[in-house]
């Protein structure tokens, strides 16, 4: 299970997390003088009253922040059970679309489907990630490039480590493929359909959509139109 994992593992409850509580987090150890150590670090070090017994910072929850966690403890199994259904919605909804791949779950598993996961291949698609990101923004639906860059474009690592970009193909390949689409409790299943047509359009005009983003004339009709 995870928490079990090395010598300490930190979770984020950021508001975009499965499990959140508008911010914060956590850190989990079998250790126990690492966590009596941690817990002094969250609290600017203070081992008493007016003892500071190493160096910390602010990190202690909320009263607000924590009784969000607790609420949201208590509907985990909604929400997974919503999640679930958008996934296996757009699931269906996508399925057949020539270069558009849906990230896959096993069934025999335990996941709460957090993120519906899209990979485009530009070469069967005949549109790429960020052209049919921009037909979806056109639509209202904000679907995410999840993680753009990677870690190795971006400062102090793009500076320091220049050309490592070249030795991280899977990366690379992948920064440039994955999309995100919407779900949770704040969408629907007949917006769900939308999205998937949407998307089934933006394919079928793929050769057009590559035309207009390279400044050619675009010809045929306009199927998005």
């Amino acid at each position: 299970m995870i928490g079990a994992f090395g010598n300490a593992e930190v979770f984020s409850f950021h508001a975009t997390k499965f499990l959140n509580t508008f911010e914060g987090g956590a850190v989990v150890t079998n250790d126990r003088a690492l966590a009596a150590k941690i817990r002094l670090m969250r609290d600017s070090g203070f081992a008493g009253y007016d003892e500071i017994s190493c160096i910390g910072t602010n990190g202690k929850m909320s009263e607000v922040s924590a009784a969000m966690g607790l609420a949201y403890l208590d509907c985990l199994d909604e929400f997974i059970a919503v999640n679930r259904s958008h996934y296996h919605h757009y699931l269906q909804g996508l399925t057949g679309i020539p270069g558009v791949s849906v990230l896959s779950y096993d069934d025999q598993e335990r996941y709460n489907y957090q993120y519906v996961v899209l990979e485009i291949d530009e070469a069967i698609a005949h549109v790429s990630r960020d052209q049919l990101q921009d037909v979806l923004w056109a639509e209202n639906v904000l679907a995410r490039r999840y993680y753009f860059a990677g870690c190795h474009r971006m400062e102090p690592y793009r500076s320091s480590m220049s050309g490592d970009g070249l030795r991280l193909p899977n990366t690379e390949r992948l920064a440039e493929q994955v999309l995100v689409l919407p779900t949770g409790t704040a969408i629907v299943p007949d917006e769900i359909s939308d999205i998937c047509q949407i998307i089934r359009l933006a394919a079928l005009a793929g050769e057009e959509l590559s035309h207009r983003s390279q400044g050619c004339p675009a010809t045929g009709r306009d199927v998005l139109g």
